[in-house]
């Protein structure tokens, strides 16, 4: 069986007060596009379809369309979860007639809620629609206390292995914080505001593959448990990523290769550093139809700076002075380090020590070695 697996579409973001429905209006039909080129059985999408609990009806209307186009002209099953901007229950309506369909959404968190099954020539296949859980709502479901985010998504899938024939090829969609992986600064919503937020891949080892959603950076944090990322670049610090959705291929014995295929978008991100003079006089030619973010060099403020550059670069979206930027204290840059991931921390380390970021590699090694660390822990 082959499945495309997307997430963080955020339909309806509005970016320094740009609305970019048609930025992920034409990211949707590249999906579309891969899904029909490359013969896709089903669709999944991890979480976060919309960018808040009450959408704009533009959102809604985008997100109709484009499930009308791939469920009814392309017949192709569509499986979404909720995610931690979405409301469950606003994204739930109309679930069992859509399920005729074969279109598949799993909104509230419920003990009940049973596997997704879909058939290819070699059988079922089993998938394990995982929506956003707040370890309180999984206390109350489950009648024992859930103090984390990993007890909560634990329980969770626990509750669904019950359902699944032991030896069946398995899939699951779930939108987490997974321990080790790699943020986005200003990017990502928190998923509490304290406690224990981040799950372990351990949770995920009775699955063939894992489709995860909420962080932005496209990335695989083991062969087979991987974040699509998010549709578009929705914050200047994700202006150096490249956003992408996974093809999976599972075979019958249950083995699963992965294409990573780009997504382009109609407007770049990008952060122009300079002088006013400089960036006037000179322009950045390849920059000139992105979103951008400029920081002046200036020691003063020059006037109008805005509305003179935009004559060259028309898209501007922020403007700042380097020199206003204010300096860290030594407690604001602790309390920001408490924020950041292992993997971030670890990165930080690396890259102040020896002068260069880690290598592909470098990161698997890490990701492994923090794994097996924490399986340790679990088995001790």
């Amino acid at each position: 069986m082959r499945f495309l697996h997307t997430s963080d579409w955020h339909l309806g973001r509005i970016f320094h007060g740009l609305h970019l429905l048609e930025d992920q209006r034409a990211a949707l039909d590249q999906i579309i596009t891969l899904a029909r080129d490359y013969k896709v059985d089903a669709l999944l999408v991890a979480g976060d379809i919309y960018d808040r609990a009450v959408p704009p009806t533009e959102a809604v209307n985008l997100l109709d369309e484009t499930l009308r186009r791939l469920v009814v002209d392309l017949k192709l099953p569509v499986i979404l979860i909720a995610g931690n901007h979405d409301n469950p229950d606003r994204l739930n309506f109309g679930r069992t007639l859509f399920a005729t369909r074969q279109l598949y959404i799993v909104g509230p968190v419920a003990a009940d809620t049973p596997p997704i099954v879909l058939e290819d020539a070699t059988g079922p296949v089993y998938f394990a629609p995982l929506p956003y859980c707040e370890p309180l709502t999984a206390t109350e479901l489950s009648g024992k206390k859930k103090p984390t985010h990993e007890a909560a998504l634990q329980w969770q899938v626990d509750r669904m292995l019950l359902q699944i024939p032991e030896g069946a090829r398995k899939v699951a969609l779930a939108h987490v914080f997974l321990t080790g992986a790699r943020t986005t600064p200003d990017s990502e919503r928190p998923l509490a505001a304290g406690g224990a937020t981040t799950v372990s891949i351990h949770c995920f080892k009775d699955f063939n593959y894992t489709a995860l959603g909420h962080l932005h950076a496209c990335q695989n944090n083991s062969p087979i448990v991987r974040y699509s990322g998010s549709l578009l670049k929705y914050s200047f610090a994700e202006a150096s990523q490249k956003k992408a959705v996974h093809i999976v291929d599972l075979s019958g014995d249950g083995s699963v290769s992965v294409e990573t295929i780009p997504l382009t978008a109609p407007h770049e991100l990008a952060v122009l550093k300079g002088s006013f003079q400089d960036l006037l006089e000179n322009p950045r030619t390849e920059h000139i139809s992105d979103y951008l973010q400029i920081v002046l060099t200036d020691p003063t403020p020059v006037l109008d700076a805005k509305h003179r550059l935009e004559q060259v670069y028309p898209q501007i979206l922020q403007l700042g002075y380097e020199r206003l930027q204010p300096r860290e204290t030594e407690e604001q840059e602790t309390a920001r380090r408490k924020g950041l991931s292992t993997d971030d921390l670890f990165q930080a380390f690396f890259r102040e020590v020896q002068g260069r970021d880690l290598t592909e590699a470098e990161k698997a090694l890490f990701h492994q070695v923090v794994n097996d660390n924490d399986a340790e822990g679990r088995n001790a």
